[in-house]
């Protein structure tokens, strides 16, 4: 009879925690939205692949484009434009590319289109020849975006071969910069391996916000199997949350075996 009581109260909280957090359940579906969509694209060829994430990063681009065009088309209109006959070949360079750069958001949109577009591009067709995301990839396809962007936005000047090489160039180094912080900003803390199951416990449950309350108390994976009612009230987790990972443990046969 108890136990029937604490099976619905264990239910009704399910429900209760589902229906307070509205912007987890559509992170949620959107995630399983966008996993279906890269898992289908796995499975077509390479030339399909690459027209398709090209296509995709090129729609990205011109809307972001389209947006700073927007914001800076009334700048560039402002600034008078002296007469080309007056300037030389390297100030009418540089005048060329502050109007790329300036451009209205067609201009724009057409221009980081084309950028990202390139880069999305070949870096799916680097991943499915090299088997893998890494520095040199990434570099490879920033080089070609930045090429093909000092190309199609005018910024090459009068020696465009050699701009779009030093464009490129830029790029690679950036990107390459870039990346490699990255991967070293996302390698997890070394404290994380000992909540690695708690993790996975309370992702599962929808109740990932109270790991800091977990590593606070130091309650690691070796403390799941002794956890009790008052020890996650001394954490300051709530009555409901409290429930469910209590239940979740009772129902794991390993935890519980150890328990």
């Amino acid at each position: 009879m108890e136990g029937g009581k604490e099976q619905r109260l264990v239910a009704v909280t399910r429900s209760m925690m589902a229906q307070q957090n509205p912007l987890e359940q559509l992170q949620s579906k959107f995630k399983e939205v966008e996993n279906g969509f890269k898992s289908w694209l796995a499975k077509q060829s390479m030339p399909v692949e690459a027209a398709v994430v090209t296509a995709t990063g090129a729609a990205q681009g011109a809307a972001i484009g389209a947006i700073m065009g927007t914001l800076t088309n009334d700048i560039s209109s402002s600034l008078p434009t002296p007469p080309q006959a007056s300037l030389n070949p390297q100030a009418m360079a540089s005048l060329k590319q502050a109007q790329a750069l300036s451009g209205g958001p067609w201009v724009q949109a057409r221009n980081f289109a084309v950028m990202t577009g390139v880069n999305a591009g070949i870096a799916s067709v680097m991943k499915r020849l090299r088997g893998k995301e890494d520095v040199q990839s990434s570099m490879v396809a920033a080089f070609g975006s930045g090429a093909m962007f000092s190309l199609v936005s005018g910024m090459g000047g009068p020696n465009q071969a050699a701009n779009a090489v030093t464009s490129g160039l830029f790029f690679a180094l950036v990107q390459g910069g870039l990346f490699q912080l990255g991967q070293k900003f996302s390698q997890p803390p070394a404290e994380d391996v000992y909540y690695s199951r708690t993790r996975s416990l309370l992702n599962s449950l929808g109740l990932q916000n109270y790991e800091k309350n977990f590593k606070k108390g130091l309650l690691t994976d070796n403390t799941l199997p002794l956890l009790t009612d008052s020890a996650l009230r001394d954490v300051k987790i709530p009555p409901g949350p409290r429930l469910l990972i209590l239940d979740h443990i009772q129902r794991d046969p390993e935890l519980r075996e150890k328990r």
